[in-house]
Parts: C-alpha cells; sequence; structure tokens
C-alpha cells in the first residue's frame, strides 16, 4: 500500500510542473497581446481530484471503500474547479 501512496504523491508534484499547452499562451500581433481562450475539458482537475481524494479517503480510515468514494468524490471536485478556473481566466482575457 505503501507504494501506491509514494506513487499517487510523485504523480500531485509532477503535475504542476507541466507545462501550459502551446494554444493557451500569448501571442504578439502588431505590437498588441493577444491571448487564445482555452477549451477545457478538465482531465488535469479530474486526475489530480480523483488522487488527492483516495490519498484522503484512505488516510481517513475509510479502508477500500472510502479510498474509492474518496476517488470519485474528489475527481468529480477536481474537474468542476479546473473547467470553473479556466472559463474564469478565459472571461478575463476577453474570450
Amino acid at each position: 500500500m505503501k507504494t501506491l501512496a509514494t506513487a499517487a504523491m510523485a504523480l500531485l508534484i509532477a503535475a504542476p510542473a507541466v507545462a501550459p499547452p502551446a494554444f493557451a499562451q500569448t501571442h504578439r500581433y502588431h505590437g498588441r497581446s493577444h491571448y487564445r481562450c482555452k477549451t477545457s475539458s478538465g482531465t488535469t482537475g479530474l486526475v489530480a481530484g480523483g488522487v488527492g481524494g483516495g490519498l484522503v479517503g484512505h488516510a481517513l480510515g475509510g479502508g477500500t471503500v472510502g479510498t474509492i468514494l474518496g476517488a470519485g468524490g474528489g475527481a468529480l471536485l477536481g474537474r468542476h474547479l479546473d473547467k470553473k478556473h479556466d472559463a474564469a481566466q478565459n472571461r478575463r482575457n476577453g474570450c
């Protein structure tokens, strides 16, 4: 079980180190900055939330059922927050 927890923590630590996709970067056109709008499927939040929720569910002593329920709840919450963040970012950038 420690191996699973170690692998999950490594995933959580490595996930933020991934560079943003090329379509989400700012480009310059005729001296002005232009932000390309993002469309998010929420996959990053889904994975990170699932791993985090599973770890929390297990740490709270829920056993297998607690781990599975924590992972499911964390995945749903993570996906929602990821999509909400991208929508807010697009509004700020005039998309």
